[in-house]
């Protein structure tokens, strides 16, 4: 593909030449025009050896994106959404930066939390209520 790089991150772009477009006849609606012209956009790109990822991100995007990838370890998306070969590249491509921008985000870490008082206070007071309730059931012994 030529072009201009698709940004993921702050940090990462993709190279034009690591996206392989393609653009085949689209369904739906659109009259002759759908028999005619080749408008769906086809974006493949091969995350397994891309040269633009750096390999942390790499191996964390083949691990998320492990459902959606070839075997080759290929990413494929398409888009019909518009009439216009142009708009669906766009779109395309726009698409292809988030799902990796997803899929190389660091995993959040996460905060040691604690509950508060009156949620210790509200937990004891449940036992305390449903012990009593089950005391209650028991049989009395005279």
């Amino acid at each position: 593909m030529r072009g201009r790089a698709v940004p993921v991150t702050d940090a990462i772009a993709i190279a034009p030449g690591e996206i392989t477009l393609s653009y085949v006849r689209a369904s739906g609606p659109g009259g002759q025009n759908v028999n005619k012209v080749a408008t769906k956009a086809v974006a493949r790109f091969n995350v397994a050896r891309s040269e633009s990822l750096p390999d942390t991100e790499r191996a964390r995007a083949l691990r998320r994106l492990a459902g959606r990838l070839t075997r080759e370890g290929e990413l494929v998306l398409t888009c019909s959404l518009h009439r216009e070969q142009r708009r669906n590249r766009t779109v395309v491509l726009e698409r292809l930066g988030e799902v990796l921008a997803h899929a190389v985000r660091p995993p959040q870490r996460r905060k040691r939390t604690r509950p508060s008082r009156a949620a210790i206070a509200r937990s004891r007071e449940n036992k305390r209520h449903q012990s009593e309730r089950k005391r209650a059931r028991r049989p009395v012994l005279d």
